[in-house]
């Protein structure tokens, strides 16, 4: 270990963890957070604390083929996520007991949606 290394913000007990569902969200979570830090930071601890709550920038998927998805042999609800009221990224994500997954993030508007 190293003098330098990152310190990873623990959550209480009440937050849900945050887990990478799939390689791509991980890689555009790396490409938002080099693009919007702050809002990120922000997207960050709403999730981790209300992250089934139904607001203008967070709000489930609908329709069978957006709003559900199959994980582990089990049907989530699909969320999607926009870390800003004008912007065009999204998070897409399930949740399961207290831990987030995040399964799509993109960096401009998915075209699933439009």
């Amino acid at each position: 270990m190293a003098k330098d290394d990152l310190v990873s913000r623990p959550t209480k007990k009440a937050e849900y963890s945050i887990r990478f569902a799939t390689v791509g969200a991980q890689k555009g979570w790396r490409d938002l957070r080099a693009m919007i830090l702050g809002p990120l930071a922000d997207t960050w601890d709403f999730l981790t604390r209300t992250p089934t709550e139904r607001t203008a920038t967070n709000y489930p998927l609908k329709g069978e083929v957006l709003g559900v998805i199959m994980r582990g042999g089990k049907n989530h609800v699909r969320w999607q996520h926009k870390p800003t009221a004008q912007g065009d990224a999204r998070i897409w994500f399930y949740v399961e007991g207290q831990t987030v997954y995040l399964e799509q993030v993109h960096t401009r508007h998915p075209n699933q949606t439009k």
